[in-house]
């Protein structure tokens, strides 16, 4: 397998039954073995796109003054994540990234409005939110009805994780990855990963860098054309499906030296589920081939380990 798998949402939300089974099918047979697609037909436009892509160009091109200023203490959740300050899990170094977060926009549920951190205003450039917000809904979207897909393939009714990921935790994280300056030692713009969350859907997949890792451990150049987008399954959902949809280990590789002086910039969006949403082994995913292999957790229980992992809230013995 030379990338990954291709599908078409348009045929899933077709009222032709053999179109709409068919991508079920090649969805989740992507996920079980690698783990990625990239996919069309999804609910972003290139107009909105382009103006995302500019506001967060200019946003990190504010004065590192400026930035910071929208850094605050709530475990990364919320505003800005200067370089260098995330790491991945058993990884020393710093990625070589800073970013930005924009958080639920939560809708009839004042108990979750008074969980979540709250979004953070860029006072500099009036657009930079609006355009978050509506690109982060148009994810959102998209993400829904690719768990519906899920939903059908693990035999499942179809909106199954509907009312889990409504004002869920998600994440809409831009990142830039400045130009390299000197030598990284051993410090890679992304270190080998794999997602927390449900599914991560990524824009800015269309350059070479994305690398995912098949069972083979050969290290595959993720690459979609500009009408797609690239999907992975997280380590929530490859949990709660006993593995059976796979949470692939995926990098940001460091370009070849002559492009050091070059920016990079990628948009993914972490779909999370409520914090109160078990993410037990579905019944249905055990069996006495396939033994339940993970202790049963909540999401919220287990996105407060990983972030520990990552550095980005303390542990109760550091607090």
């Amino acid at each position: 397998m030379q990338n990954i798998p291709s599908v078409d949402l348009l045929d899933f939300l077709s009222d032709d039954h053999n179109k709409k089974q068919k991508f079920v099918n090649d969805l989740g047979k992507a996920y079980e073995n690698i783990g990625f697609v990239a996919l069309k037909g999804h609910f972003l436009n290139d107009a909105l796109v382009d103006k995302l892509y500019t506001q967060v160009k200019d946003f990190f091109d504010l004065p590192t003054k400026t930035k910071r200023s929208y850094e605050q203490d709530n475990g990364g959740q919320r505003g800005y994540i200067s370089f260098g300050k995330e790491s991945a899990k058993g990884k020393k170094e710093g990625d070589l990234k800073e970013f930005w977060h924009f958080g639920q926009y939560v809708e009839n549920n004042p108990q979750l409005k008074a969980e979540y951190p709250e979004n953070i205003t860029v006072k500099e450039l009036p657009e930079f939110n609006s355009i978050g917000k509506e690109t982060y809904k148009m994810l959102e979207k998209t993400g829904v009805y690719v768990l519906r897909a899920l939903a059908l393939f693990l035999e499942l009714d179809e909106h199954y994780f509907d009312n889990y990921v409504a004002n869920g935790n998600s994440i809409l994280r831009p990142i830039h990855y400045p130009p390299i300056l000197e030598e990284p030692k051993n410090a890679v713009r992304a270190a080998a990963h794999g997602d927390i969350n449900l599914i991560t859907l990524l824009m800015g997949a269309q350059g070479k860098g994305l690398q995912v890792q098949n069972h083979n451990g050969d290290w595959i150049d993720a690459m979609a054309a500009p009408d797609e987008i690239v999907i992975n399954v997280g380590d929530m959902l490859s949990r709660h499906s006993n593995n059976r949809l796979k949470s692939t280990i995926h990098r940001v590789v460091n370009p070849p030296k002559e492009n050091w002086g070059s920016s990079r910039y990628s948009i993914p969006f972490f779909l999370h589920p409520i914090s109160d949403m078990p993410l037990n082994c579905l019944e249905n995913c055990v069996d006495k081939n396939h033994p339940k292999q993970f202790d049963d957790i909540t999401a919220g229980a287990y996105l407060n380990e990983r972030l520990i992992e990552l550095g980005l809230i303390p542990s109760p013995k550091e607090k």
